[in-house]
């Protein structure tokens, strides 16, 4: 008995793998403090939850078209319009089971054997892993710490070949928190207007956890727009993870492509999510807001703790929830038992001795550095860090 090949072309994410660890040490009564995975640690607004108890006692249980509801998909495109300006019908979206689902759907739609995929570093875990998925080449364009985490246009240029397919990116990003500017995006559209054969992959799932400013999408270029497949989702601007939906926004050509892969692996998501997710698009966003503010003040609290941490260097996200520092300075220490070779020695270190999980840099195409969260609450936050610290100050 042997298993398919394909196992073999990807790994399991890192994200994952260190929540499980996590879950085990906890199992076996050690207080772990999560500061490794991608979640609000907020309820579900209560106008979104009353929206699908009104979808279940409505009956809505039954299976719905693969797209999605078309007061869905209507939805989708007011809040696209509301938010970003961008003007899109209900033909270009696609609901799927969370934003992972729509950028699997969307790399298998594009990418043959042999293409390659552009992807910045740092970069969600996922990216990498679905392209190999895929058959296609990543090609990663190196950014750094020095520069926010962001890619200049001479740098995109230069990574692109006649092989080139796709250009995957996300703003703001997971786990950098580096946010691209109106500027900064129209510098990297004068390059893809150059190469009109490139597709351009927008993750805008942390869009309405922004520290700096009104988010800005690289959609916004309409002569780009055909080209360009925005992926959001409900999962962290709303804190409905568990939820499972996301969707994207793409020329008619790319979402039929894409429904029609999702009509073979899991036709439509939950119906009642659906309904969930017309009140989540359409309602008030004051809930996702206070959101915000309180991810505000605990990157103040995280920024203010590490800076008194030696051998850390980490600049400050403009959204997202996560800090991404720079930990390459204890490689090669030891506390006398253990030596931290790398990150993954570094997070191991740390979910052991400081019983804290976070998640190594290689994850998402950084080796020098490690992304610790801060979706958590304050007294957590303050509390791991200090744990964090100790067992730092260990190793010589």
């Amino acid at each position: 008995m042997q298993l398919s090949s394909l196992l073999q072309r990807f790994n399991e994410p890192e994200t994952l793998k260190m929540a499980k660890l996590g879950r085990e040490l906890r199992a076996q009564g050690i207080d772990v403090i999560d500061l490794s995975l991608g979640e609000p640690d907020f309820d579900t607004p209560a106008h979104i939850k009353e929206a699908a108890i009104k979808a279940i006692n409505d009956n809505w249980s039954h299976y719905t078209p693969v797209a999605g509801f078309a007061d869905l998909k209507e939805a989708v495109c007011a809040k696209l319009k509301r938010d970003n300006n961008l003007d899109y019908k209900p033909e270009n979206i696609v609901a799927s089971t969370g934003a992972k689902q729509s950028l699997a759907n969307t790399i298998l739609a594009l990418v043959d054997d042999g293409d390659e995929v552009i992807i910045p570093t740092p970069y969600w875990v996922t990216y990498s892993e679905l392209v190999k998925i895929a058959r296609g080449k990543v090609v990663e364009i190196r950014s750094a710490l020095e520069s926010g985490f962001k890619i200049t246009p001479a740098q995109l240029e230069a990574a692109i070949t006649p092989k080139t397919k796709v250009f995957m990116f996300s703003s703001p990003c997971n786990p950098s928190g580096a946010v691209y500017s109106k500027e900064e995006l129209a510098g990297l559209a004068e390059v893809f207007r150059k190469y009109p054969e490139i597709y351009i992959i927008s993750d805008e799932i942390y869009e309405y956890i922004n520290f700096v400013g009104t988010h800005e999408s690289i959609a916004q270029f309409p002569d780009l727009k055909d080209r360009i497949i925005l992926i959001n989702g409900l999962s962290k601007g709303f804190a409905m993870t568990g939820w499972r939906l996301g969707y994207i926004a793409a020329s008619p050509e790319v979402a039929k492509a894409t429904e029609k892969l999702q009509g073979q692996f899991t036709s439509a998501t939950c119906s009642i999510t659906q309904k969930a997710a017309v009140a989540a698009l359409t309602g008030n966003l004051k809930p996702s807001e206070e959101m915000t503010e309180e991810f505000t003040r605990r990157r103040a609290k995280v920024m203010e703790i590490v800076k008194d941490i030696p051998g850390i260097k980490c600049g400050e996200p403009e959204g997202a929830f996560y800090i991404f520092p720079d930990v390459s300075s204890y490689y090669g220490k030891s506390d006398g038992t253990t030596t931290i070779a790398n990150a993954a020695d570094f997070c191991m270190y740390l979910l052991n001795t400081a019983h804290v999980s976070s998640v190594m840099g290689d994850a998402f195409g950084e080796p020098k550095c490690v992304r610790f969260s801060f979706a958590n609450s304050t007294a957590n936050i303050e509390k791991g860090w200090a744990r964090i610290k100790d067992a730092l100050a260990k190793l010589k």
